[in-house]
């Protein structure tokens, strides 16, 4: 089956921008322009080069889309319609941005069939996309041109190109040379504010050129040059921008070309003049038959080459691999190594920093965990996020098992997000602690897409010590806990950090946040590690003795250790104290309640020490609960100076029990 003609393109693109006028409209929200603006070069990508069978929306060997512009989101609903997804039907495109549609305000992951990845916060999307190009060229490396051979293809606004994030990006992906990554800009020069000469006069071919790209210039209303412009660049050997000159609202009479048909309505008036200036002779969500015929016609070729693919995948002598790769489970292998390295930390009882303990971890399991794709934000030698067996991938080989990612903590977190969405790698990257502000909206993103993508984060408290209050996190623990459906760990020893591993691992829905100490922490379970007592959040580290607990010292990280010797002060004094460990605050908050009373002893008081603020650990103790952490900022000394100087101290815990028994 061939691809279109080309003179049947406007006529396609024209279905696109009817329908985001008709859906915008009925909705009386949303954004029509792009989508007008930007249609003929849509049409032209799926039309004549994307690999996509919308019969499986899933297929391994597919191009991926990333509508990076995520606010016109009705371009790629209108296409998923017109090419036949199932599921997003007429009815949905008539419901868009409705409570329950399949149609949001912005695209969603997992809800929308045919959405890559969630877009909307700009930057985001085409900094993703970096790190869907980079799986495909690392399962390549691994599994051949037979079985993964895609392009990656973004369709990015001006305000993409704006965001900081975007020159992470761009800089990464160009010096891997990541050549099946393919930019379509909306160059159309407008934003919500007006023209983008307001704020913005960045030669951006030239910023991506610096930064190792190939680029290209055509009009992107004219079919004939975006056709030779995609063909041209997926011969590149190295990424692409294609800078589209569009106008915002093409075919809208009076709002073409400006900022009033950006993030508006365009009105009944100028939707009438637009079908009239396009010759859209067709009522609203109404859609000519030989117009689906047309968009349908890239469905039947990708058709074709899944089923070509199918067919190599079925005589290929990697097959089982590659569907375990795919499928995203932990060979087991790698499971039984981390076992015996939980039996030998259980034996040696080693006094580690955790994030040694996290290194050692990684060691153990690198070998039989080719999915595990590791990297860090040129910290890596304070991170300890590379095993001794993992290569560096390259721009001229990607067969290894860690990425330098250079300072750019923001760009590393979208584009893990963007291999965990590729599939076949299990992503990690590490960074200090306190830099988690600078991924911070993609971690947000991992979580709302719920996605496995573990970052490593070290120097977890003022115990980092000299470095001082700017390297310093206080309030991070609590911002990342505030994050729906992450799950931030922070282990007391070794055998914790193993087992904050195991629970990030083996979780299929949502991100883990290892926050991990600079400081060396003493090995304090004395159970043989045969059960994984991190699992649920908290357990009883140290019953109380002589009685029925009297106070609850609950303490995470490095502060543990400051609790069992409190616990051992306060039994000289007759108190009965028992010891928590709550190496994860959100996961002990989902057991049910029965189990959270058994670990708190329901109407008994609590201590909670951590070297952080208070924030959020009110659900747990209660106003009236204790607290031995921080107030304000640290300050820059020797970690056990700092220690005293805050209060932070096994005496204070004990001042603070005292009070309440």
């Amino acid at each position: 089956m061939t691809a279109p003609d080309l003179d049947r393109i406007r006529p396609m693109a024209n279905a696109v921008r009817a329908l985001a006028m008709d859906a915008v409209e009925k909705a009386k929200s949303g954004h029509p322009g792009m989508p007008m603006g930007m249609a003929d070069a849509a049409a032209v990508l799926w039309a004549k080069h994307m690999k996509f069978d919308p019969a499986d929306p899933q297929w391994p060997d597919r191009d991926r889309f990333v509508l990076s512009a995520g606010h016109g989101s009705m371009l790629i609903y209108s296409i998923l319609h017109l090419i036949g997804v199932e599921g997003v039907t007429m009815d949905e495109l008539k419901n868009f941005r409705q409570l329950g549609s399949k149609t949001p305000g912005h695209p969603e992951f997992g809800h929308t069939p045919g959405v890559e990845t969630t877009t909307g916060p700009l930057g985001q999307g085409i900094s993703t996309a970096v790190g869907m190009a980079l799986a495909e060229r690392i399962l390549n490396a691994h599994f051949g041109d037979a079985l993964v051979d895609h392009h990656t293809w973004v369709i990015a606004s001006d305000g993409d190109l704006q965001e900081g994030i975007s020159q992470e990006a761009i800089s990464l992906a160009g010096h891997l040379k990541l050549n099946r990554l393919i930019v379509l800009w909306d160059d159309n020069s407008i934003s919500i504010d007006g023209s983008t000469e307001l704020s913005d006069t960045v030669d951006h071919k030239r910023r991506f050129e610096a930064a190792g790209w190939e680029t290209l210039s055509v009009d992107g209303h004219d079919a004939a040059a975006v056709d030779a412009a995609l063909t041209r660049a997926k011969a590149s050997d190295r990424p692409v921008l294609i800078a589209c000159r569009t106008t915002i609202g093409f075919g809208a009479p009076k709002k073409a070309g400006t900022a009033g048909s950006h993030g508006s309505p365009l009105g009944a008036e100028e939707i009438e003049g637009a079908r009239k200036a396009l010759g859209w002779e067709h009522g609203p969500f109404e859609v000519p038959d030989d117009i689906y015929a047309d968009w349908q016609e890239m469905a039947e070729r990708s058709a074709a080459a899944r089923k070509a693919w199918n067919e190599r995948l079925a005589a290929s002598s990697v097959r089982e691999a590659f569907m375990a790769r795919m499928a995203g489970g932990v060979p087991k292998a790698a499971q039984d190594a981390l076992n015996a390295h939980i039996a030998k930390v259980v034996e040696d009882k080693p006094k580690l920093a955790t994030r040694a303990a996290s290194g050692k971890v990684l060691e153990a399991i690198a070998a039989d965990y080719p999915a595990l794709i590791g990297g860090s934000a040129d910290l890596t030698g304070s991170n300890l996020t590379k095993a001794s067996l993992q290569a560096i991938i390259r721009s001229d080989d990607f067969s290894g098992g860690y990425i330098h990612y250079g300072v750019r903590e923001h760009g590393m977190a979208a584009a893990m997000n963007g291999m965990s969405l590729h599939g076949g790698v299990t992503p990690y990257g590490g960074t200090f602690l306190i830099f988690s502000d600078y991924c911070r909206p993609a971690i947000r993103l991992s979580a709302l897409m719920n996605q496995r993508v573990i970052y490593v984060l070290t120097h977890d408290s003022i115990g980092l010590g000299e470095d001082g209050p700017t390297h310093q996190p206080v309030e991070h623990l609590s911002a990342l806990r505030a994050i729906p459906g992450a799950e931030t760990w922070r282990p007391c020893d070794a055998l914790e950090t193993a087992e904050s591993w195991a629970c990030a691992l083996e979780r299929n829905d949502g991100p883990a946040i290892l926050a991990l100490s600079r400081q060396g922490v003493p090995h304090l379970r004395e159970d043989d590690g045969s059960q994984n007592l991190s699992a649920r959040g908290a357990y009883v580290l140290r019953e109380a003795e002589g009685g029925a607990p009297q106070i609850v010292l609950i303490a995470t990280g490095t502060e543990v250790e400051l609790a069992v010797k409190a616990r051992d002060m306060l039994k000289e004094k007759g108190v009965a104290a028992r010891v928590v460990s709550m190496p994860c605050v959100e996961r002990f908050l989902k057991q049910d309640a029965v189990y959270r009373s058994s670990v708190l002893s329901e109407g008994v008081p609590c201590v909670a020490v951590e070297a952080a603020i208070r924030w959020g650990w009110d659900a747990i103790i209660g106003r009236d609960g204790g607290f031995v952490g921080m107030t304000g900022f640290g300050a820059s000394a020797p970690a056990e100076d700092l220690y005293e100087h805050f209060g932070i101290t096994a005496e204070r815990v004990v001042e603070e029990a005292l009070k309440r028994v």
